[in-house]
């Protein structure tokens, strides 16, 4: 066999042996014989643990034997308790998911990945026997009410370093019946444009014309406490959404700029030691995640997630969008961020986020105001330009001048008595 055929076969091997792991779970959480929360899924788990030499990765599937912990599981409601899947595999291992809702929409609030370090035989060599808890508050699943979360693609979370990938999941919370509901909410991944086939005939190119900017937002003033009741994070900015969907009523991709407007719209949020959350919902139509996280070993935070769903009446199936690995508004822990520019945040292809007149501090918030602000570049910019171009004149008065009595004295001494 040549080399190239080789390594061809061994990767795909090294595929095949992985995904073949990867068996659909069912999952359903029972109360009073109805069923309401249904999920049916594929799940791996990549997860680093240290040895007396070194650190190893491990690749872990969900294996078919995985149970419904009864006692960590609940229905909650949609007004009062949390709904919570929790299932138990192997000697000691969890897999937990929160769900929040907000009358038309329901999502995963919150994912929790429990290991054993102690099971030799998916962690060897492991100089731990800790049982380690990892969570992540930006999940990015979400669904309208009375439907199926349907998403063939992969979707990977990272939790503590840690990372969750589903595949080929059919999710439902709430659940009106006892079954999965036939109406389905499509994740974005699924939704991606596919190729047409070509054809021989020549069709003409149509562009659709870039939406007409609906002005600058209202700046909006948001402020979460944590269960104490003190505030943790502070944030005033103008939001605006970028993004394209299929019109029902165009038959067609269009781009819609669209601003959220304070007076019209309710928030809520969390606060955790490395993780705080404001989400931010207009009307029963359109709502608004972002998570901020910190670093507490550099001692920065950032802007790490942004989700959107959006359920308009033009739209052919709801929208939603969204991205956990982002890295904006970068600041050093005690003091705010501050960006008075326009900000375009490039979230999905179909999505970006525009702020405008932006402060925003999630963590070391006292006295219930923002600490003092480190300024974006393109605010430093503005401050500088003004600046240099006052520099640049007052050089060139400056030139002038000196030009001017370096001509006078000369002329001066052209009549002077010998």
């Amino acid at each position: 066999m040549k080399p190239s055929m080789a390594c061809g076969s061994l990767l795909l091997l090294t595929w095949f042996a992985v995904l073949g792991f990867l068996q659909a779970v069912t999952l359903e959480v029972r109360e009073r014989n109805s069923t309401c929360i249904k999920a049916e899924l594929s799940a791996l788990f990549s997860i680093t643990y240290n040895t007396s030499s070194n650190s190893r990765t491990v690749q872990v599937p969900l294996p078919n034997t995985t149970t419904v912990d009864g006692a960590g599981s609940s229905c909650g409601s949609v007004t009062t308790g949390i709904p919570w899947l929790v299932a138990t595999f192997g000697p000691g291992h969890t897999l937990g998911l929160s769900f929040s809702a907000n009358g038309s929409f329901y999502s995963v609030a919150a994912l929790m990945l429990q290991y054993n370090l102690s099971d030799s035989s998916v962690f060897p060599d492991a100089n731990s026997s800790a049982v380690v808890t990892v969570e992540s508050a930006s999940v990015g699943i979400w669904a309208a009410m009375n439907s199926t979360y349907h998403c063939v693609s992969a979707t990977t979370v990272v939790a503590g370093g840690q990372t969750v990938t589903f595949s080929d999941m059919r999710l439902e919370a709430y659940m009106p019946g006892n079954d999965l509901s036939s109406a389905e909410t499509i994740c974005a991944a699924d939704q991606a444009p596919t190729t047409t086939p070509t054809t021989t005939a020549r069709t003409p190119i149509t562009t659709t014309p870039a939406p007409t900017p609906p002005g600058t937002p209202e700046r909006g003033t948001y402020s979460i406490s944590d269960s104490n009741g003190t505030v943790c994070l502070l944030a005033q900015m103008g939001l605006q959404l970028n993004f394209s969907y299929v019109s029902q009523s165009q038959n067609k991709t269009v781009q819609e700029i669209f601003n959220l407007t304070p007076n019209m719209t309710n928030y809520s949020g969390s606060c955790e030691a490395s993780k705080a959350a404001l989400v931010v919902t207009q009307g029963t139509t359109t709502t608004l995640d972002l998570i901020f996280t910190l670093n507490s070993t550099a001692n920065k935070y950032h802007l790490s997630g942004i989700s959107v769903l959006a359920n308009w009446s033009d739209m052919t199936a709801p929208f939603s969008a969204g991205n956990t690995s982002l890295d904006y508004l970068r600041t050093t822990l005690g003091r705010s961020y501050m960006c008075n520019a326009e900000q375009t945040l490039a979230v999905a292809p179909s999505f970006s986020l525009n702020t405008f007149r932006l402060q925003v501090q999630p963590f070391g918030v006292t006295t219930n105001q923002f600490a003092a602000a480190e300024e974006c570049q393109m605010d430093q910019d503005e401050m500088l330009i003004p600046i240099i171009v006052g520099a640049a004149l007052a050089g060139l008065v400056l030139i002038v001048l000196i030009a001017y009595l370096i001509g006078r004295k000369r002329s001066h001494a052209g009549y002077q008595t010998i």
